[in-house]
């Protein structure tokens, strides 16, 4: 399309480049693109690419469908193996971040320290947001082109557009500069990145509609909620002036859990409803994606399995291979007897291209909507032909309701000030707003909060 067109042009002609494209408009289409003029032109030898564990295979699909006379390699397994793979004579190298992680070491000798690459590819760069080991090992590595890919730069603060700022505009070599929120940051982040939104190029792609239901617990589920909602904030209390704000958040989590289901008989309003709903659109062809950030059997997607076992679910969770992984996509894609594909936000949020569903329910709220906006552009991207309409649960009168109006107006007020943003409840929620979700005190400071 046109506009990846502008973007491979522009990657071609850039040492340093923030591609942060929309979710679902191709960027890594755009970077093999360019790789390939680059290798072709003899520009350059050799290019590393680091993405997350969840996508790795998927790099070298898009390689071998789009650049097939390119040499490709995932390097993963053991420590004996990864050590030639580091070397081995290939045009695209691709490992993950945790992988780059424990093999980027002290030694200066070490294979991954002292070879060069022509471009190196920070793909979902927002893993490099914190100036953590990963952030320093991919800033470390030796390179003298470095892209950075990601639709959401900015998530929590403006620190992390800095970090990502400090890989991209690396100096001999490696990463040199120091930023820091403030005008420096910004003028050269705007100097530095390219970004088109779906809605500005794709003309012909089909609404997203979402909609937010708020629906009543169950008898049973109201019974167990507002029990440990009371006996949750009498031990907060009793805590006193040791109370801290993880206390708050397990409190949160137990409750958000009992919206989900009750935790003895599993009886759940959320999966009732999700289950007629997902029983109309079997019957009417479609197919639905149901995302929980929960993974097990009493509140999470092995609950809603159970839930819509009628319908023939499949599941994609963290817990399967890489292999597994594919197969299930794959059955998903091509057998229509399968009428919903159940996901764990964290670990099927980015890298797929699921357009087949065109109903996304989202069973919880996860604490940043960045990643929610993620996980529903697995269908909503390049390809889908149908309207995507998403559903968002919150139960009335629980923890899930208060906290979603206090997201709601710190997305209203981000939205005044970036394009895209996210919220992390434990770092941009004050305290004070954490502790008066149970009409508590604010305690007196600390040294520590946790």
């Amino acid at each position: 399309m046109p506009f990846q067109l502008d973007g491979v042009r522009t990657l071609v002609g850039s040492e340093k480049m923030l591609l942060a494209d929309d979710m679902g408009l191709g960027k890594t289409v755009q970077v093999i693109a360019a790789l390939r003029i680059l290798m072709v032109q003899q520009t350059i030898e050799t290019a590393l690419v680091v993405a997350p564990a969840s996508v790795l295979d998927q790099w070298r699909q898009e390689l071998l469908k789009w650049a097939p006379e390119l040499k490709a390699m995932v390097i993963r397994g053991t420590p004996s193996d990864r050590a030639w793979q580091w070397t081995a004579p290939v045009h695209v190298a691709i490992v993950s971040y945790d992988t780059l992680r424990s093999d980027f070491t002290d030694n200066l000798r070490s294979p991954v320290r002292r070879k060069t690459w022509g471009v190196l590819v920070a793909d979902e760069a927002q893993r490099i947001k914190n100036r953590n080991p990963t952030s320093i090992a991919v800033k470390g590595l030796r390179r003298y082109r470095s892209w950075a890919l990601t639709g959401t730069p900015l998530e929590n603060s403006e620190e992390e557009l800095a970090s990502i700022v400090e890989f991209v505009d690396h100096g001999c070599l490696v990463s040199q500069d120091h930023y820091s929120p403030g005008i420096r940051l910004r003028e050269r982040h705007r100097e530095l990145q390219m970004r088109r939104k779906k809605g500005d190029v794709l003309k012909d792609l089909p609404p997203k509609l979402t909609t937010k239901l708020a629906i009543e617990l169950l008898p049973g589920q109201r019974r167990s909620y507002d029990r440990a909602e009371r006996e949750g904030v009498v031990y907060l209390r009793e805590l006193g002036t040791d109370v801290r704000v993880r206390h708050v958040l397990e409190l949160i989590q137990r409750l958000k859990q009992i919206c989900n289901a009750e935790p003895e008989t599993g009886k759940s309003s959320k999966f009732e409803d999700i289950r007629q709903r997902v029983e109309a659109l079997s019957r009417q062809g479609h197919k639905a994606l149901v995302f929980s950030q929960y993974v097990g059997s009493t509140f999470g997607a092995g609950a809603v399995a159970d839930v819509l076992r009628e319908f023939e679910p499949l599941k994609l969770t963290g817990e399967l291979a890489q292999e597994e992984r594919r197969e299930v996509i794959r059955r998903f894609r091509d057998n229509d007897q399968h009428k919903a594909l159940i996901i764990s936000l964290r670990s099927g949020g980015v890298g797929l291209n699921l357009q087949e569903a065109s109903y996304v329910f989202h069973v919880d709220r996860w604490w940043n909507p960045a990643v929610e906006h993620q996980a529903e552009d697995r269908s909503h991207r390049y390809g889908q032909s149908k309207p995507v309409h998403v559903y968002k649960y919150s139960c009335i009168d629980t923890v899930e309701e208060r906290i979603d109006r206090i997201l709601e107006s710190k997305q209203e007020l981000f939205d005044e000030l970036v394009d895209e943003v996210t919220i992390d409840l434990g770092k941009l929620i004050p305290e004070w707003q954490l502790f008066d979700l149970f009409g508590l005190d604010d305690p007196p400071r600390r040294p520590s909060n946790l």
